[in-house]
Formats: structure tokens, sequence, C-alpha cells
């Protein structure tokens, strides 16, 4: 039985210098940049910083991403496109391969690729594979980047620092910032944009993603439903949105959206005691996405099981994987 619930109408010290500039125009610049490293390192979050506007969910939970997503950021001087990806992972189901191979075509078309680790977190195996196999890709410019740098001592952010300079001789720079407290992210721009091509803008210029708004009404969903859940559920939650239409003579836009688990177990942990979870996940969701649109929504939820999707072809294909 679905349930449906209507949330409707009613540190200092990390100064690093710019690149330098003449008395000459630049020339405009343009191109794509993505960001690698172990889930949950703070990829969407920078991705997020860097465009201005929220693009892309982001979550405590592993492998939040789970698509492409395109943020664009434009500068008079240039243009970057921020292909925000999936955490490279051991893959445990068909889906996990999926993202892993998702990751890995954006990495062979990538002009600069931006490799993260947290600052307050060691330099681990997975760290050092996945900067090894950035040989893959020798097309690609290699930034280092040591995030959340505001989780973090001077002396671990110095320590976090020297042993990601290790790990390549080829990194274009090794730079430290916190998303959050927007440190060092206009040094991060400029260094990227100094690496990009020649060339011109690739998007309109108040583009800030190519996401449309179905698909980030979707991740708004999955955001606020992955709130709270326990560590083995999040990969089993997927949205889709069912019908998205205005109401007549009313400035209201109805939404209707599923919340798809693997098991009934699940579906009740998403519904909660009386539905009152699923109240919650809805009234959240509205709000991000009355927010994003800028107009009055109702939403409606309601939660299906599709078995095992994640190792299900067909399933994966219907819900777009």
């Amino acid at each position: 039985m679905d349930t449906e619930h209507d949330a409707g109408a009613e540190p200092a010290g990390l100064e690093q210098a710019r690149p330098e500039r003449t008395g000459l125009e630049s020339p405009h610049r343009s191109g794509f940049v993505t960001f690698v490293g172990r889930p949950n390192v703070g990829k969407s979050t920078l991705t997020n910083a860097l465009v201005g506007e929220k693009i892309a969910i982001t979550s405590e939970k592993p492998q939040t991403t789970r698509r492409a997503i395109r943020g664009v950021v434009t500068r008079p001087d240039g243009q970057l496109v921020i292909v925000d990806t999936p955490g490279i992972h051991r893959p445990r189901t068909l889906l996990g391969e999926r993202l892993n191979d998702l990751v890995e075509q954006v990495l062979g078309d990538v002009d600069v690729i931006g490799f993260c680790v947290p600052a307050d977190q060691k330099v681990g195996p997975g760290d050092r594979r996945i900067a090894a196999s950035l040989d893959g890709y020798p097309r690609a410019k290699k930034v280092a980047i040591v995030t959340k740098a505001d989780a973090a001592a001077r002396d671990e952010i110095t320590e976090r620092l020297m042993e990601v300079d290790s790990l390549r001789e080829d990194w274009s720079a090794v730079i430290p910032l916190s998303a959050l407290t927007r440190l060092q992210l206009d040094v991060l721009a400029d260094e990227l944009l100094a690496l990009m091509p020649e060339g011109p803008a690739l998007y309109a210029e108040d583009t800030v993603t190519d996401e449309s708004d179905e698909d980030r009404m979707a991740e708004i969903i999955r955001e606020a439903a992955l709130e709270g859940v326990r560590d083995e559920l999040p990969h089993s939650i997927a949205v889709t949105i069912d019908d998205v239409a205005p109401r007549e003579d009313s400035d209201i836009l109805d939404v209707h959206a599923s919340i798809v688990v693997e098991r009934d177990s699940q579906k009740g942990i998403i519904i909660g005691h009386k539905g009152a979870r699923l109240r919650d996940v809805g009234s959240r969701a509205r709000a991000g996405i009355e927010e994003m649109l800028g107009t009055r929504v109702f939403l409606g939820l309601h939660v299906r099981v599709a078995k095992e999707w994640q190792r299900d072809p067909k399933q994966l294909g219907r819900l777009g994987f």
C-alpha cells in the first residue's frame, strides 16, 4: 500500500600565490574539470561552492552522487564546467559498477582532474589507488586539493599537503581549501581557469547547470530521504518524478514522486510510525523544491518497492542508470 504525504500548498596560514597577471588582456578560456576521490571527501560541496548555487545534493552517507552533474562557473575571463561524479569505490552491485564506469568515462573527457583528499583524514590505500589510476588519463592536467581545511588543525593540513604532494610528480598545483568557509576557493578557480584551453563560453552566461528541473527535484527528495536513515539503507533509495503539472486557477505546482526501495522492511523505515518520517521528508523536500523553482509546490510522495533494483539491469534502466 502506498503512503502519500501532502507537503504542499499551505584557517590562517593557507595563502597561496595567485597566477600572475600581465598588463595584456588574458585570452578567454573554457573547459571541463571533474573532482575525484573516495566517497564523501567533499566533491559535491566543493562543486556547489564554486558554482554559487546548490546543484548537487550532499550527505554524510557515502556514494550520494549517482550521476554526472554539470555545474557552470562563468567569469569575464572564462568559463569552467564542473562535472560532479560519484566517488570511486569498490563496487558490490551492478549499480556500483555502472557508477565507476561513469567516472571513468568522465575522466577521459575532461581537461583538468582535481584529486580531493580531506584535511582531517590521513592519506590511505584508497587515495593512493585513485591517484595512481590518474596515469590512465594523460591528456588531463592534474590538481591536488586538500578539502575540509576548516575541520583540521594547521599541522594536520601541512601533513596532508606533504602526503598528497608525494603521490604524484605531475601536479599542476596543490591547494588546501574549505568549501564551507570559502577559504581559497578563488585561488582554486583561478588555477583551474588558467589550466583550461583557450576558447569561447560553452554555456549561456546565466546558466548554472544543465540538469533538468525534474532531475533536480528528484535529487532534492532523495537528499531529504537520506537524512537519518541507517547505514545500509542509502544505497537502496532511488527517486522518480511521476508527474508535474501547474494547478488550474492557482500558482501552485503539483509534483508527484515515488521513493523507491528494495525491500518491504525498508519501505516501513522510510514511511515511519504512522507516516511521520515520510511527512518530515516531504516537508523538507518541498521547501527545497520551492526554493529552487521560486513557486509554491504541493508535493505528493509515495513509497514503492522494486526488489533488489541495484542488481537488476532492467530495473536500473527504468530508474535511469
